[in-house]
């Protein structure tokens, strides 16, 4: 019988862009074993909803994630709008879904880029960078902010996109939309892509689904489940499918992204042609008494913000649940029987954000 040896795996690793840290029990270059430890981050983040009211509050939930910032302030905000039985106006929610869908598309870009380069791929990493350049581009037209946005507020948003604007941004979309075909096809068709990618990291669909993976970790494995289902923002009034591959590997997850994306620029699409007139914002009064949860489909996948009010300034409890958090018992499974090379790219194909995690 081999010799088990134990190899660490991060938090330093020159792949990794997160400080993700897993003891591999090897057997000669074989993985059989996985034993993840997380808790190296800590922000305090949810310590200050005591330290914050909760109009404030929503600044330091755009700060959990960079890449993930709109969706996280807009998590909070609309479990605060629920509490409080607020009525956001109907362009502030379509507002909300053009830069939710503008993160989505970034965010994708950098992870596909991210893909490459441990793949080896320099020039598809490169060309995938490129690509959300434009994309952050438009944040910061329309924002303000090429990373964190800022317009979330309770009750509506903060910036409005005029008219010109909104149309500006609708021309591009269809040669956006081609350089992202190209970039796909690249992904999809390239021998040694597909050559490195296939068959490797697969996790069922039962099992994906009995270990609470989520995002395209688990539409990656044949589930079609995606949280911009449930409606909120402008998705009720948009056309909308979840993309979903059944073959449950690295190769499949890299699938499921690059399909998001073009339903992101379909989303935006719709958004811009059914936008409708009038404020972008109410008047907000008072303050939360009692508690809601609230889901919201993020680029990696379902995120959870319970939120608790007493009826003062002060919220009393802010939870959040990332997907990266929900994904790593996922890949702790998907990684026995792998070769050590194969490690960093199947940890990769889960889109992982620790920093998001732990907070």
């Amino acid at each position: 019988m081999p010799e088990r040896i134990v190899v660490p795996f991060g938090p330093q690793h020159p792949v990794l862009p997160e400080p993700i840290h897993l003891d591999l029990v090897l057997e000669d270059e074989t993985v059989v074993d996985v034993v993840p430890s997380i808790g190296y981050i800590h922000r305090g983040l949810e310590k200050l909803v005591t330290k914050r009211e909760y109009p404030e509050f929503v600044h330091v939930a755009e700060r959990i994630c960079g890449i993930c910032s709109f969706m996280h302030g807009m998590a909070y905000v609309q479990g605060i709008e629920a509490i409080m039985d607020v009525e956001v106006p109907d362009r502030a929610r379509y507002l909300r879904t053009i830069w939710a869908e503008c993160s989505r598309l970034h965010s994708h870009l950098l992870w596909l880029g991210l893909f490459a380069d441990a793949m080896g791929f320099e020039n598809l990493f490169m060309r995938s960078w490129q690509l959300r350049e434009s994309v952050l581009d438009v944040l910061e037209d329309t924002t303000g902010g090429r990373v964190i946005q800022g317009t979330c507020k309770v009750g509506g948003v903060r910036r409005d996109i005029k008219g010109e604007k909104l149309s500006d941004i609708q021309k591009t979309l269809p040669e956006f939309e081609q350089q992202c075909r190209d970039l796909t096809d690249v992904f999809l068709n390239d021998e040694s892509v597909k050559y490195r990618l296939g068959g490797l990291g697969v996790i069922g669909k039962s099992e994906a689904y009995d270990l609470g993976a989520a995002g395209p970790t688990l539409r990656g494995s044949g589930v079609d489940w995606d949280a911009r289902c449930l409606g909120y923002a402008a998705y009720a009034d948009l056309d909308f499918k979840p993309v979903s591959h059944p073959a449950g590997d690295c190769y499949a997850r890299c699938a499921v992204r690059l399909g998001e994306l073009f339903t992101s620029i379909d989303l935006i699409n719709q958004a811009v042609e059914k936008m409708p007139e009038g404020p972008i914002d109410v008047k907000v009064t008072g303050a939360p008494d009692g508690e809601y949860f609230c889901r919201v489909e993020q680029p990696r996948g379902e995120v959870v913000h319970y939120l608790k009010g007493d009826g003062t300034k002060h919220l009393t409890r802010a939870r959040v649940r990332t997907p990266t958090l929900a994904n790593i018992p996922p890949l702790v499974k998907m990684l026995p029987g792998c070769q050590l090379a194969d490690v960093p790219v199947i940890v990769l194909s889960i889109d992982p954000c620790i920093s998001c995690t732990e907070r």
